[in-house]
């Protein structure tokens, strides 16, 4: 699934920031992203979101091959079962940018409402950490309304617990800080 913009405003598309934003989740990421676009208009960039639900490593070789066109090209992965580490390598060798979130992106979003630092193994030790402050959060129908007032804030925990947004052995972190901080407005 793809979903692609172009803002109005003053800038030209061809003076826009291309950035394609490959996402390895098939729904969470991808509406996450998508809102964000939405509501931070930033007339400097002009952003891409497309989701894929492969391997990490799958995802990084797909983005190198359709993101020509583009001045960022930007991998969004989780840790939780994949081998990160061929991935990073195939990432930095391939000039994409991998962001990775340990365990998963869910922690992300849980740093919307609370400055996470334990340990979460999984997807579904996270969970139940998210559904107090999301109730009824279903993965796969993200409301970016939801999450829009503590974005900056997410991005500040987040830097946090991962300053250079590429420890992705840590657990808990998330290099989603690095790319949020493209797309928003300067």
């Amino acid at each position: 699934m793809r979903r692609d913009t172009a803002r109005d405003g003053n800038t030209t598309p061809q003076q826009r920031r291309q950035i394609l934003i490959m996402c390895g989740g098939t729904r969470t990421e991808l509406d996450y992203f998508d809102g964000l676009r939405r509501s931070r208009r930033n007339s400097a960039v002009r952003v891409t979101v497309i989701a894929k639900g492969v391997a990490p490593d799958q995802l990084v070789r797909h983005a190198k091959r359709i993101g020509s066109d583009y001045d960022e090209m930007w991998c969004v992965v989780d840790a939780d079962e994949f081998d990160i580490a061929k991935a990073a390598r195939l990432a930095d060798e391939l000039g994409v940018r991998l962001v990775v979130s340990n365990p998963c992106f869910e922690l992300w979003l849980l740093l919307h409402f609370t400055d996470h630092r334990g340990v979460c193994s999984s997807y579904k030790q996270l969970l139940p950490k998210l559904i107090k402050h999301v109730p009824g959060y279903d993965k796969s129908r993200v409301d970016f309304a939801q999450y829009k007032p503590g974005v900056a804030v997410a991005v500040e925990r987040a830097e946090r617990l991962d300053p250079s947004g590429r420890d992705h052995g840590r657990n808990p972190s998330t290099g989603v800080w690095k790319l949020v901080r493209q797309v928003l407005p300067g």
